[in-house]
């Protein structure tokens, strides 16, 4: 199968300028000591807008949800609630995320993918459906090859309609973690078993039933070759939408906030489709599920904070994304210091004002 024309989306690896961004950031760490892990964020924060003074804009928390025919199979619902319950408790400020959001200056819209049921209208409901809900890919393909091009194409019109240059994504749906487990072990050849044990307590008739049915979608679809093939097979709506917002982001040198497991298997198909594009990403967590520790080593990577939460709204990016203001502020609004001495005292520093940060 055919991929979706890729928008040109360039590494973000520049020897010289990671050189003067690493040279900067510690010379503004050391009037008080290291910063930790703030110090290799901010130099590649420089990296991703090809600066050494990175600025961002309004910044976007989407969370694109959509329904799986999976859950025909029993399914269960993400904490007992339906995605249509989910996305329009999230409009309704009745999630989390949707408060951390607006607290943290995030504009947080929810992008109706595929949502079975009806939506009514909302300022901040992006009403982008491809059909109500996925098939069921344990008895078939899950969408067709049309419907995988037009979840790209809205993904990409999605993100190329944004101004700003922050793009926060996280999956919702029920089966949405399932389909996105299925199709993560199969571009990244581990077990399934891996991405589906959500952590020690998982009762094991759940794991039990639930290994079954997604066995046997993955039995059906095992000849599955490239990213749109998985796409067809596995769904669903809101992964393949992430799919296109990913890849224009990244052609705008955007930074991709990951969050949850729709979204690392939304980047891992666009990293087949374009490969630069996880050098615009950083990881998150909202919830505590094993698979996601599988998912993140897929990408050698780590989310930037560690709470222990178990959420399926998004929260982890909202929180992160105040962490990542301030690796950035370690660039942009911090003076350069110089030492200089006073007679009979100690060399003490003192701001550099001309300096063009």
């Amino acid at each position: 199968m055919s991929t979706p024309q890729q928008s040109l989306i360039l590494p973000t690896a520049n020897v010289e300028l990671e050189r003067t961004l690493r040279e900067r950031v510690e010379r503004r760490a050391a009037v008080v000591g290291g910063l930790g892990e703030l110090e290799p964020l901010a130099v590649r924060l420089g990296l991703v807008q090809n600066s050494l003074t990175p600025r961002f804009r309004e910044p976007v928390l989407a969370l694109f949800a959509a329904d799986h025919g999976l859950a025909i199979d029993g399914i269960d619902k993400p904490f007992g609630h339906s995605t249509r319950d989910l996305a329009l408790m999230a409009l309704a400020n009745q999630l989390p995320s949707s408060a951390l959001a607006r607290v943290h200056g995030l504009s947080l819209h929810v992008v109706d993918c595929g949502i079975a049921e009806a939506m009514p209208p909302h300022a901040a409901l992006l009403s982008r459906r491809i059909a109500h809900g996925t098939r069921n890919s344990r008895v078939g393909n899950a969408m067709t090859l049309e419907q995988a091009h037009a979840g790209v194409r809205v993904g990409m019109e999605i993100a190329d309609s944004l101004g700003g240059n922050v793009l926060a994504c996280a999956g919702m749906g029920q089966g949405s973690a399932e389909a996105a487990s299925l199709v993560l072990s199969h571009l990244v050849d581990v077990p399934l078993h891996d991405f589906v044990v959500s952590g020690p307590d998982m009762r094991q008739d759940v794991l039990t039933r639930l290994m079954g049915v997604l066995q046997s979608a993955q039995a059906r679809h095992r000849d599955a070759v490239d990213a749109m093939d998985l796409l067809v097979a596995y769904g669903g709506f809101e992964t393949a939408v992430m799919v296109g917002a990913m890849l224009v982001a990244a052609s705008k040198r955007s930074l991709i906030i990951v969050d949850g497991l729709a979204a690392c298997a939304a980047l891992k198909i666009a990293a087949r489709i374009a490969a630069p594009v996880t050098d615009y990403a950083v990881f998150c967590r909202s919830h505590s599920h094993r698979g996601l520790d599988e998912a993140l080593a897929t990408f050698h990577a780590s989310a930037l904070l560690e709470l222990g939460m178990d959420c399926v709204d998004g929260t982890g990016a909202a929180l992160a994304w105040p962490m990542l203001r301030s690796a950035a502020a370690l660039l942009t609004d911090m003076h350069e210091t110089t030492e200089v001495r006073i007679a009979g005292r100690p060399a003490m520093t003192v701001p550099v004002l001309d300096d063009p940060a």
